[in-house]
């Protein structure tokens, strides 16, 4: 029982990290390579504004997020605009040299040393409640699989509530025919950006304050986001959050069993989901 339910907390932290990534994929059809680099690049802008002026993480949070969001908008204004015009492919090339860029970036500014969150936040990352003699609810699990909730529904009541939503909708059904009624394709485009951007520096300051991040930490976060959103299903919010808790779930069980099948256990499933759905 504490496996799982570690499990379906860890999820959490996979279905935000993989939020943004899904988000791009449904509106623009994009596989973002360099998404687990910029939850990075969020994690560590945070903890600089953390150190710098001796601030919570989370305090710092307010003054990174609307960073990251005009990085966002700018990112596919000036560069990722450009490459969809290119056809495909060009998209997934720019986004890994994109990747390559910013690991060495944060390479040269920062060092090679690893870096956390988690002594700034005190009892939040280290406490939890006791329930039994075995079962331990960590605070700061609940408290990520709350954001992750309360971010995926937002984005749910945004994109079937809002008119930036219906635009949203629109311009990844049909960009030509939403530009033909006067929808901006290239606006909806960075706006979707600066939010998946948004969503993915949450999960990185999450990530820091749960255990620690380097330069070189975001192809493996990559990784668990696009498990994540394969599993629930591509395009998909609610099947994003989904996908997360199956993922966190396999992992804390496999390790249950072996502490080396941790890691395994998950991409087993996810191979798993796969085969099945090439059957079907």
């Amino acid at each position: 029982m504490n496996a799982v339910l570690q499990g379906i907390l860890l999820g959490g932290l996979y279905a935000l990290l993989a939020c943004g990534l899904s988000l791009m994929f449904g509106v623009m059809r994009i596989i973002n390579l360099a998404h687990g680099d910029i939850a990075v690049i969020g994690a560590f802008l945070v903890w600089w504004v953390s150190a710098r002026f001796g601030v919570p993480p989370f305090l710092a949070l307010a003054f990174a997020l609307p960073v990251m969001l005009a990085f966002g908008y700018l990112l596919q204004m000036t560069v990722l605009t450009r490459s969809l015009r290119a056809g495909e492919l060009t998209p997934l090339l720019t986004t890994f040299g994109l990747a390559v860029v910013i690991q060495n970036a944060l390479l040269l500014i920062f060092s090679p040393d690893v870096r956390s969150l988690g002594a700034q936040t005190g009892r939040l990352a280290t406490g939890g409640w006791r329930v039994g003699d075995s079962l331990v609810v960590p605070y700061l699990g609940v408290v990520i699989l709350g954001v992750a909730v309360a971010v995926l529904g937002g984005l749910h009541l945004v994109l079937s509530r809002t008119g930036f939503g219906r635009e949203m909708r629109a311009v990844a059904v049909d960009p030509d025919t939403a530009a033909l009624v006067g929808v901006p394709s290239r606006v909806v485009y960075a706006r979707a950006t600066a939010l998946a951007v948004g969503t993915a520096t949450i999960a990185g300051v999450f990530l820091a304050v749960q255990s620690t991040v380097e330069p070189a930490s975001g192809p493996t976060q990559l990784i668990y986001a696009f498990e994540a959103v394969v599993i629930g299903g591509l395009g998909s919010l609610w099947g994003t959050l989904a996908g997360g808790l199956v993922l966190g779930v396999a992992q804390t069980v496999g390790a249950q069993i072996d502490p080396q099948l941790s890691i395994l256990s998950g991409h087993v499933v996810f191979i798993a989901v796969l085969g099945w759905r090439s059957r079907a």
